[in-house]
């Protein structure tokens, strides 16, 4: 027998070495390690090759060229992508040996409306059973492993969770609800609105919002009622809910979300006034804010100053003696109005009659010498997904003699009672000189968009 030994081999020209003596041959390779290819290079199998010998670790070649729509016949050491959209059809499993491995997905996942219908080959069986198996899982995926003729094939990874892009918008914060397709975020303090995954359709970044500031307070001793806090809401294009009519689409000001965190102010009632006061000491309420809108707070309710700065506001407090006008509302303005002014105090002898406060849909009613003025009515909104009307002003308050203003609709206080939680109420105005004032209602932010 002959011997040739070399340290290495390295082609002469051109940049293919081929070794081994053709068809019919076999090179063999005798070594404690052996290293084919090169760092970065490829090892390949020739065009029609097979492989032997290797063994297998569990895993199979996917065949991505060829997407199963129709009743077809698996072979070892595949795995196929099935799509049962156009209807029900049928695996039909090699006849097994040990070892022999195939796996399947359902590739639109439409499994659990058309069936795949896995069947093993003549008398072998699935777990143990000579029976067909049927996939009606949506997004479920298979691999089947021969073991023996006991057992046949065995499932040996099962996944039934569907992994897919998540066309929707995706958020957390707040307190969340839900209203068929759409996800509520509501805030009644402060937090943070943070947007994991923005929409794939564009209109539906376009979201819901209502955002409510705090109502006014009112003074003491029997005076005029708080403003609303300001009313600022827009239903995105996409969405199905009774809006109010202050509703900003189309006209107002639309917040398109992207993925980040936006910081949520909400604005808590106006200070209720002690007795005696001097004047303007009814606590204006504070605003509200959601991404670039921010909702004025609600003026407070006045005393007997003719100069009263926290009179104005998203609605304006009532006024208080002496023809005390009331503060305005919408201040600054906003598209659609935010709210309206509050009434006019009146002097008249001896009784004195507070303005109401404004509301987001009327300003409030002037005192008279027999009455304090009503408070201006708020407006409702299903967009937490139940109607509830929000945004009313304050009643009037009295000093002597004239009986006293109603709260406006909306949360807005009657007289000597505060305004209501989370609907931006103004306070109602107290009643007789030595009463105290009471505090405006909290406001809100509410966010709303399409999640499935």
């Amino acid at each position: 027998m002959s011997k040739i030994e070399v340290d290495a081999i390295t082609e002469q020209s051109g940049s293919t070495l081929t070794t081994g003596g053709g068809a019919g041959k076999t090179v063999v390779v005798d070594a404690t390690t052996v290293t084919l290819g090169r760092c970065g290079g490829t090892v390949a199998l020739a065009s029609g090759a097979s492989q032997t010998g290797f063994g297998r670790t569990g895993t199979v070649d996917w065949q991505t060229g060829s997407i199963k729509t129709a009743t077809f016949t698996a072979a070892n050491g595949e795995g196929y992508f099935a799509n049962t959209s156009g209807g029900a059809f049928v695996m039909n499993l090699p006849a097994g040996t040990a070892g022999n491995i195939v796996s399947v997905v359902d590739y639109t996942n439409t499994f659990q409306t058309n069936n795949l219908t896995i069947t093993p080959n003549g008398s072998q069986k699935i777990g143990g059973v000579a029976a067909n198996f049927v996939s009606s899982t949506e997004g479920q995926s298979l691999t089947f492993v021969y073991v023996d003729d006991i057992e046949g094939w065995k499932n040996v990874q099962d996944s039934t969770t569907a992994a897919t892009g998540n066309p929707n918008l995706v958020a957390t914060g707040g307190t969340i609800t839900t209203s068929g397709d759409y996800k509520i975020h509501t805030f009644s303090g402060p937090g943070t609105f943070t947007v994991s995954n923005a929409s794939t359709t564009a209109a539906n970044n376009i979201v819901s919002y209502l955002v409510l500031a705090g109502g006014g307070g009112s003074p003491g001793g029997g005076f005029g009622g708080g403003g609303a806090g300001g009313f600022r809401e827009y239903k995105g294009p996409a969405d199905s809910y009774t809006a109010s009519p202050l509703n900003g689409n189309p006209g107002g000001t639309s917040v398109t979300i992207t993925a980040q965190a936006y910081p949520i102010t909400v604005g808590g009632g106006g200070t209720a006034g002690p007795a005696p006061c001097g004047p303007r000491c009814g606590g204006k309420g504070n605003p509200s804010t959601f991404s670039t809108i921010t909702s004025t707070a609600g003026g407070a309710g006045l005393n007997n100053s003719t100069s009263a700065p926290l009179g104005p506001g998203g609605s304006g407090g009532g006024g208080g003696r002496d023809y005390t006008p009331g503060g305005s509302g919408n201040t600054p303005p906003t598209t659609p109005s935010q709210g309206f002014p509050g009434g006019n105090g009146i002097f008249a002898g001896s009784n004195y009659g507070g303005g109401g406060g404004g509301g987001a849909s009327a300003a409030g009613s002037n005192g008279t010498s027999s009455q304090g003025g009503n408070g201006g009515a708020g407006v409702d909104s299903s967009i937490n997904g139940s109607p509830g009307a929000r945004a009313g002003g304050g009643g009037g308050g009295a000093f002597a003699g004239p009986g006293a203003g109603s709260g406006g609709s909306g949360g807005g206080g009657n007289p000597a009672n505060n305004g209501q939680a989370e609907t931006g109420g103004g306070a109602g105005g107290s009643v007789g000189s030595g009463a105290v004032g009471k505090a405006g209602g909290g406001g809100v932010v509410i966010i709303r968009y399409k999640f499935q």
